[in-house]
């Protein structure tokens, strides 16, 4: 698939935000790919430009499995927020510089601290390897291992995604439960606009993962103020919190970008994935939510 190509071609928009869609549209421009926007206090998709990407292209997640990592090593006391991991003879590193930074050698240390088992049971915890949506026709529950996949380290697992295959829709939820404190909803998505006035959030379940929330919380602003997701930053008074991705699974270049901000009361959870050539990454998703 090239990387400009029309990606509103074949959606079906009746039941979303059209103030939202409009300005996801127009930020994805050319490029080819699918944004989804929710909000994380209810569960309701607000648009899903490119629908057929967002509920069937479970892509491998690249660095933005760094958050289930992140979350796993927290939870299981691997890590706290000051802890520096020693990744080679001169350089340590903390969790919010190794989240900011996206760093490899941290995460991929975490996940050979926790085993395939800890890494398995977190993931599925956070929506992966499930369908994230109530009731969408057509979505995929995307790819996680039961098993730890043979020939490959459980570090390449926590910090490229390997073996895994992540949709849109997916990484939304997983984020959305960052950004309301711990609930992991079913994302629901109305096809008419009463459906959506009518919406009852559905709680899938509560996750145990409140405590570690703060912690994470800096290193996915660090990311946008001073690491890989800097094209996202437009206001300091409005804070962006985000992780990106950037990687080549067996059919393309991928370009992912989960995150949240937080004005206020109202918070919104975007997330970006980019197929195409190599002048798509995860820097590049960025500045779309942006």
């Amino acid at each position: 698939t090239p990387t400009f190509a029309d990606s509103t071609w074949g959606d079906v928009v009746d039941g979303e935000d059209l103030v939202v869609r409009r300005a996801a549209v127009r930020a994805l421009g050319p490029y080819n790919g699918s944004v989804v926007v929710v909000n994380p206090a209810t569960g309701r998709i607000l648009t899903m430009v490119n629908q057929k990407v967002a509920l069937t292209g479970a892509y491998q997640p690249c660095s933005t499995i760094k958050l289930v990592a992140g979350l796993a090593g927290l939870s299981e006391g691997i890590i706290d927020r000051e802890t520096r991991l020693r990744l080679g003879r001169k350089l340590s590193m903390d969790l919010t510089t190794a989240l900011a930074k996206s760093n490899n050698s941290y995460f991929a240390n975490v996940g050979e601290k926790l085993g395939f088992d800890k890494v398995n049971y977190y993931g599925r915890l956070l929506g992966l390897g499930e369908k994230a949506g109530l009731d969408i026709a057509g979505e995929s529950a995307g790819i996680f291992p039961e098993e730890k996949p043979k020939g490959v380290p459980v570090g390449m697992m926590t910090s490229f995604g390997e073996s895994i295959g992540l949709t849109p829709l997916q990484l939304a939820a997983l984020v959305s439960s960052i950004a309301n404190g711990g609930t992991l909803y079913y994302l629901q998505y109305p096809r008419t606009q009463e459906e959506a006035l009518n919406l009852v959030p559905k709680v899938k379940r509560k996750l145990e993962v409140e405590s570690q929330l703060p912690e994470m919380k800096p290193g996915m602003m660090g990311a946008v103020d001073f690491g890989t997701a800097r094209r996202a930053a437009y206001d300091a008074n409005e804070p962006i919190f985000g992780k990106t991705g950037t990687c080549t699974d067996s059919r393309t270049h991928l370009g992912w970008f989960g995150s949240y901000n937080e004005i206020g009361s109202t918070k919104m959870v975007v997330v970006v994935l980019l197929t195409g050539g190599k002048n798509v990454s995860g820097p590049v998703a960025a500045g779309i939510p942006g």
